[in-house]
């Protein structure tokens, strides 16, 4: 018998444990255990996975839009038949998924594995993912700011709940614009655990000889030396609010150097403006400020000069805040700078929250939005 079967084996044993069936319960036990969908079902549900119903394509393999007898919409993510690393990352995400609930956390519905057929099964959330919207000029330009800063708030919360607030601690290790699914009303949820990491007890920390994320959102210390810790999630997330703002991507040839650098070097001279995005007619230039001076504190050099998710849920949701001002972030290609170090030279305070342009300056959170028409790139 696989790993994958034994584990499926001991978590449907488990779920019937949890809802009290006996052995004379059959009838309550089905009715509780709803987990696993038949294949027939998704096939027709997809119209046997016809390339019209296909939603996209990742690294575990290709997702399909389908419409199940009781009329809901479903994502069904289909483990591809070549892929060894998919079984480990497909039991890893039901492991995960099953036991952790968040409303800015994608929703598992269920999963199927019958004969090769592996797959699971997903809330359908309608507009897709972020970087289906962002990273397109026509349909970025439908994106507001309010909007944006609204997903960048639900991303936060989804990790505060991975970080400190679920059953175990949760290190996602991908977090990045393609794993981040926008639902009717454009609120964020986190999807694709397949990499996540669990930290059981008062865990930390680890080396780990296993690299395993998306070249230009991992955290420096993780890519190359192995050091894994909840700021790796808090660099990738600083690297996602970049592309927020910009609608750039990370890796964009256009800045003639990475994201996060070509930040860097608008940050230290003032220029911080310059980073946003030229769809947005208006923006609130505080929240924008503030988005971008965060977004380096969570790509320090040092990990300890990184604040964790709680303290940047803190820092957006207070306008009594003082941000630090950020050291030069880490960047891919200077691994000599690049240290696991705990100790902060950037300590947080709790006064009046004031942002870096050319000189400090304080702006409010409620500050009249302003137009960035003639503001340039």
């Amino acid at each position: 018998m696989s790993l994958l079967s034994r584990f499926l084996d001991c978590l449907k044993c488990h779920r019937s444990a949890s809802s009290g069936a006996g052995a004379g319960d059959a009838d309550v036990e089905d009715e509780s255990w709803g987990l696993f969908f038949d294949l027939q079902t998704l096939e027709v549900a997809t119209n046997f996975f016809s390339e019209s119903n296909k939603l996209g394509h990742g690294g575990f393999g290709p997702v399909y839009k389908g419409l199940l007898g009781n009329g809901e919409q479903v994502a069904i993510k289909k483990l591809s038949l070549t892929s060894r690393q998919g079984i480990r990352e497909f039991t890893n995400e039901v492991k995960l998924l099953v036991n952790i609930q968040h409303r800015n956390l994608v929703m598992l519905l269920g999963c199927c594995v019958q004969g090769p057929e592996k797959m699971l099964v997903y809330e359908y959330l309608p507009n897709k993912s972020l970087d289906y919207i962002l990273f397109d000029k026509r349909r970025s330009q439908s994106l507001r700011w309010t909007q944006r800063f609204q997903i960048i708030v639900g991303v936060i919360r989804g990790l505060v709940y991975l970080h400190e607030e679920a059953p175990v601690r949760i290190i996602h290790r991908d977090i990045k614009a393609s794993n981040i699914l926008l639902d009717d009303k454009l609120n964020p949820k986190i999807s694709d655990f397949g990499l996540a990491r669990l930290f059981p007890g008062d865990e930390t920390h680890l080396h780990t000889f296993r690299i395993s994320g998306t070249h230009g959102y991992m955290a420096p210390e993780y890519a190359m030396q192995g050091y894994l810790s909840v700021k790796a999630d808090v660099f990738s997330f600083g690297v996602l609010v970049l592309e927020i703002v910009s609608g750039r991507k990370v890796s964009d040839r256009e800045l003639g150097a990475d994201l996060l650098t070509y930040t860097w070097s608008l940050f230290q001279s003032g220029k911080q403006l310059e980073l946003v995005d030229e769809t947005i007619d208006t923006y609130n230039t505080s929240e924008v400020l503030m988005c971008i001076q965060l977004a380096l504190l969570c790509c320090q050099a040092i990990v300890g000069d990184r604040p964790d998710m709680n303290t940047i849920h803190f820092m957006v949701s207070n306008d009594s805040f003082t941000l630090p001002a950020p050291g030069k972030p880490g960047l891919q290609g200077r691994i000599g700078r690049w240290t696991t170090t705990t100790d902060s030279s950037a300590p947080l305070t709790t006064t009046k929250r004031s942002t870096t342009i050319s000189s400090v300056q304080d702006f409010s959170i409620n500050s009249i939005s302003c137009s960035s028409i003639n503001e340039g790139r």
